[in-house]
Formats: structure tokens, C-alpha cells, sequence
């Protein structure tokens, strides 16, 4: 993949956070905002991010050294080869899914996240009741950020 065909998060979001690669959620979007990111193009989203950082600590990865790799053009079967290659932490299948399918169903669990995601939700939806994991909350963060009717 050419960096000159990567997103251009400011005009379009990166892909939705439970796209999988290799079983994991969150990584296609990381890669869609680190290309962005090299290319000057990320707009409002943040290559490295807490969010990202969930999947750079659970496989052992130098979030640095992750966007050299993407720098160098490499596509998203190529980025994974290299992170399964590089990542300090291997996992099994089952222990990936799991962690996906934990990723998915994440809520707010402290009161300062709660009051953060709500505030998110009322600005960007606040009749929709079907928002209740972070997921749910960046896919309508997305979809009105870019002109999508809540």
C-alpha cells in the first residue's frame, strides 16, 4: 500500500474500531491513523492514542518503531507479518479473540470515563439510547463528525 492512498482522516473516518486484522480489533483502524499521520492527514485522530495503546502494551509493540514500518509503505497483511514478528508478547487464537470480544463489549468503569463518554454521547447523539460501549461511542463519533445525522 502506497502512504499516497492512505485515509485522509480529514475527510473521512478511519475504519470503525471493530474491523479485525489477524483477530484484533482496533489495529486497522491504529494503521489507518498512522498513515494519516505520516502523510500530515490525521485531522482530529491521534496515531498512539490510549485506545491504540491497548493493543501496542497487550502485543508488545514500540508505537514508534510500528510507524517506521508503516512509513516504509507496507500494507496491512505486511503490517501484521511485522507485528506478530516484532510484538514481545505472542498469543494464542483464543487468548486474541478474547481480547477482542472484551475490547468490544468495553464501558465506562470509573466515574471521570463515565462523565467523559456522556458528555461525548450528548454532544454527538444525546437521544440515541442504543450508545453504550466505547465502540458504539466512536462509531457515531465518526459517522457525525462527518456529516452523518445522529
Amino acid at each position: 500500500m502506497s502512504l499516497n492512498n492512505a485515509s485522509d482522516l480529514t475527510k473521512q473516518p478511519p475504519r470503525s474500531p471493530r474491523v479485525r486484522l489477524g483477530g484484533y480489533v482496533i489495529l486497522p483502524r491504529m494503521l489507518d491513523k498512522g498513515r494519516a499521520t505520516i502523510n500530515g492527514k490525521n485531522g482530529e485522530y491521534h496515531f498512539a492514542c490510549p485506545l491504540d495503546h491497548r493493543f501496542l502494551d497487550f502485543k508488545g509493540i514500540d508505537p514508534e518503531a510500528l510507524k517506521k514500518a508503516l512509513a516504509a509503505g507496507k500494507g496491512d497483511g505486511e503490517i501484521l507479518e511485522w507485528i506478530e514478528k516484532n510484538a514481545k508478547n505472542k498469543h494464542s487464537d483464543p487468548e486474541i479473540a478474547a481480547w477482542s470480544h472484551y475490547g468490544e463489549q468495553r464501558v465506562p468503569t470509573d466515574v471521570e470515563s463515565r462523565k467523559f463518554f456522556n458528555e461525548l454521547h450528548e454532544k454527538a447523539a444525546p437521544k440515541r439510547e442504543d450508545v453504550n460501549t466505547w465502540f458504539d461511542l466512536l462509531d457515531l463519533d465518526d459517522y457525525v463528525s462527518f456529516g452523518g445525522k445522529p
